[in-house]
């Protein structure tokens, strides 16, 4: 038996509620109507009960990717058909993201980016 099982997926950031429109535009998940904490907290809905939240940090640095002094920690590995990875790329920039490193010249099968504060994230061919 599981000692515990997964619930959200946290992320710090200065701006919770920018980054959450960040990511329910990304995703098309819904930003949660429970905002009882001035804004400090917000999460996302998404399919089968999965959930992403934003948590407000004071003082908040962004991760370095691929530098280690103030490493990624973790990150978001996002999926995409193949045939609509350019037209994701061109969308996830608009909204804010910035390219880190692309495909290799279609080498690999993802491409990474920093969504506006500065997480990394891939979008993944499925």
């Amino acid at each position: 038996m599981a000692i515990a099982t997964m619930g959200v997926t946290v992320l710090d950031c200065p701006d919770p509620r920018a980054l959450a429109a960040f990511y329910a535009a990304v995703l098309d998940w819904r930003v949660s109507d429970k905002d009882d904490n001035g804004g400090e907290w917000v999460e996302l809905d998404g399919p089968h009960g999965r959930q992403l939240a934003f948590q407000r940090s004071e003082g908040y640095r962004p991760p370095e990717w691929p530098g280690t002094e103030h490493g990624q920690q973790f990150h978001l590995d996002l999926d995409v058909p193949a045939d609509r990875m350019d037209e994701a790329e061109r969308q996830v920039i608009a909204l804010g993201a910035k390219l880190l490193e692309d495909d290799h010249g279609g080498t690999r099968d993802w491409r990474v980016f920093a969504d506006p504060a500065g997480h990394p994230f891939c979008l993944c061919v499925l």
